[in-house]
């Protein structure tokens, strides 16, 4: 059966949730959650949320699905600790570190994979199963064919976003509201800045990042037969009567198949920005793009929603009712689904002086479970004949057996709970920093550059593949390592074993991953993987995985601060982009055909501004026609490299992107003889004020 997971905002929209049809419910507790907006739950609202969920047969899906410094990690711990007491069905992941923590602590609650892992590839699933994960929940912008490829050969339970808001980037990559205002998508701070107007070249009052939301509604039965597990609702900042109307309707849709007018119009009215869109149809392009309109909903609307979670309880629990009514004797015994039994002794039944009681009558007492969670399905009785008693005694039984079932539907278990393992902390390096450069165009491979003998030299792999000869002058110089694309589908990855195979045939050893899924084609073509930034890694546990996948180096995220990049383990050679454009925004949407209206990025160029002038260049990621949005200001640290030789550096990089043969060789004069910082042309990144 496929779950119905909604989002539970607040304890309104729980029940809006579970009083309308949801399976599951997906909720944050605390800082360590993607929606650090939306209300959220306490220690304690958590456990009454747990009760309210796990009494009406509802599973709770906790949130973690963020980024944790070292300094957190402790809270982060007792948050688990706590979530696991309470009694918490799963935890949703992204963190390595975290992923890790969860199974010292709690081995026994399911781990999800966050749609913040950018998992969007079988070889990602394979991955995530290899680190003790459950679920994963995929990337939104896989196709039909793809998810129903992935389903086909998972060795886990995979779960699919249904209806809701689309980020423009892959979730995970996307570091645009971190750069300009500081708050990280990567720990649940987004400020939404692709919801703003952008023009290409100049502002005009346009919106090229802001999607439709996601609606898969027509979809749900062809979800379910290829096997998925899990279909989420987004909307934890939602209002409960938003949750209410996605909810049911998605309900009515898995249970009957059909979708009609009604329902499509429910959905638009509780929120749209002008329609609706998915990747599932596998179709892109500008009618996938909308903003948000203003409201239809009626105070009216609003109140009928209301009604479905305030006015009754849903009867959502199945029961069945025994009764023995004996001389001297009565008994009411009431199971659930699940075989849970309570049986409570009631009063000696009476003879009976007019008319005796018979299994109709019981059974129409017993039936009457409104303003209860429980749905009486079947009733058995043995009942002695002459004799009888009053409605109220049945009625009062009744209560009171299902009060008992209640009480042993809510109570918690009390798990055995582990102290997490100390972590290994390994030093950095007293020397300074060794440099490394990555280049995105082969023009950059100036003479300059290849005389400074850069430590590693980060090649895109189909630059590699189009010059063999390339191949050998460069690894004849430097260690040369061929840069992998972040997102690699798996209808792609033939291809890119076959071009890793081609540059290993020439002496290339070494690939630069920005994402788990590519881990295992790597492995498989013989070949060794280093860290890219794509990874996330922001903690000494998540470094210390690298390790136990033995990775190379680790390029860490660049989301840090200095403080916390000097005192995070170095379990491997970790290395710190210093210079360059960072990486903002990783779209499946070329945002190059955007602006010309056709596929034309293999030759032109382009850039978004937005209201105060801010500019970011386009370019494309690797060969693909997937776009990577760049930040205007360049970073630039090379004036305090000696601030930079104090934090236990394998290395820093160069990441050149925009800059022509003549502006690479600047930057490398620059990094041997550090000309001053330019505040406007440059900025310093996060690595001082860091990212809430």
């Amino acid at each position: 059966m496929l779950e119905l997971l909604a989002p539970a905002g607040s304890m309104e929209a729980l029940r809006a949730a579970v009083q309308n049809g949801a399976n599951a419910v997906y909720l944050g507790c605390g800082q360590f959650n993607a929606r650090q907006s939306a209300k959220n739950f306490t220690p304690q609202s958590l456990v009454e949320a747990v009760k309210y969920c796990h009494i009406r047969g509802v599973a709770v899906h906790l949130t973690l699905n963020t980024l944790v410094s070292d300094k957190e990690a402790e809270e982060a711990a007792a948050l688990i600790r706590h979530a696991a007491s309470a009694g918490v069905d799963a935890f949703i992941v992204q963190d390595l570190g975290v992923i890790r923590l969860c199974k010292e602590i709690a081995p026994h609650i399911p781990l999800h994979g966050s749609t913040q892992m950018t998992v969007h590839s079988l070889p990602g699933v394979q991955f995530c199963a290899g680190m003790g994960i459950d679920r994963v929940v995929l990337s939104r912008e896989l196709s039909r064919e793809e998810i129903r490829y992935i389903c086909a050969n998972s060795p886990i339970e995979i779960e699919v976003f249904g209806h809701g808001a689309l980020c423009m980037s892959y979730s995970g990559q996307c570091y645009l509201s971190a750069a300009i205002g500081g708050r990280s998508g990567n720990r649940g701070r987004c400020a939404q800045p692709c919801r703003q107007s952008y023009g290409y070249n100049r502002w005009e009052n346009k919106y090229p990042l802001s999607l439709k939301d996601n609606c898969t509604v027509q979809y749900v039965k062809d979800l379910e037969a290829m096997g998925v597990a899990s279909l989420k609702l987004e909307g934890r900042m939602k209002r409960p009567e938003y949750v209410a109307a996605v909810t049911q309707v998605y309900r009515q849709a898995i249970d009957s198949g059909n979708v009609t007018g009604p329902m499509l119009e429910q959905l638009s009215t509780a929120f749209n920005r002008q329609g609706f869109t998915d990747y599932y149809s596998g179709k892109l392009g500008p009618g996938m793009f909308g903003i948000r309109e203003d409201a239809t909903a009626s105070e009216r609307w609003y109140k009928e929603m209301r009604q479905t979670y305030e006015a009754a309880e849903a009867p959502l629990v199945p029961v069945e009712f025994q009764m023995v009514v004996h001389t001297g004797r009565s008994a009411l015994k009431v199971i659930d689904a699940d075989g849970r039994a309570c049986t409570l002794d009631g009063p000696a039944p009476e003879p009976a002086r007019t008319m005796e009681l018979n299994h109709d009558a019981l059974a129409s007492r017993l039936s009457k479970t409104g303003g209860t969670p429980y749905l009486c399905t079947r009733v058995r009785s043995d009942i002695a004949p002459g004799l009888t008693l009053s409605a109220a005694t049945i009625n009062a039984m009744r209560r009171d057996v299902l009060n008992m079932l209640t009480a042993q539907r809510a109570r918690r278990e009390n798990p055995a709970l582990s102290r997490p393992a100390k972590v290994p902390h390994y030093k950095g390096l007293r020397t300074p920093p060794e440099l490394t450069v990555q280049i995105t165009a082969k023009e950059q491979i100036t003479p300059k550059l290849i005389a400074m003998h850069p430590a590693v030299l980060y090649v895109p792999l189909h630059i590699l593949c189009q010059d063999a000869g390339l191949c050998k002058r460069l690894s004849d110089q430097t260690t040369v390592c061929a840069v992998l694309p972040r997102v690699v589908h798996d209808g792609e990855l033939n291809k890119l074993k076959e071009s890793l195979l081609t540059i290993k045939a020439q002496g290339i050893q070494e690939v630069l991953i920005g994402n788990v899924g590519l881990l295992l084609p790597v492995r498989e073509c013989g070949m060794r993987a280093r860290g890219d930034f794509g990874l996330n890694l922001y903690n000494s546990r998540a470094v210390n995985c690298a390790r136990d996948l033995l990775l190379r180096s680790a390029c860490l995220s660049f989301e840090m601060t200095l403080p916390q990049i000097r005192d995070v383990s170095k379990a491997v050679p970790c290395e710190l982009l210093i210079y360059g454009r960072l990486p903002l925004m990783l779209t499946e949407n070329c945002l190059i055909h955007g602006k010309h209206g056709s596929c034309s990025c293999n030759t032109a160029s382009a850039k978004l501004t937005d209201k105060t002038g801010a500019e970011f260049p386009i370019m494309k990621d690797g060969d693909t026609c997937r776009s990577v949005l760049l930040n205007g200001k360049k970073l630039y640290w090379l004036d305090r490299q000696e601030d930079l030789s104090r934090l236990g550096l394998w290395a820093t990089r160069l990441y050149f992107t925009t800059e022509n043969p003549s502006e690479v060789d600047r930057v490398l004069a620059a990094y041997q003889a550090p000309t001053p910082f330019d505040p406007g042309a440059c900025t310093r990144g996060l690595y001082l004020r860091g990212v809430e």
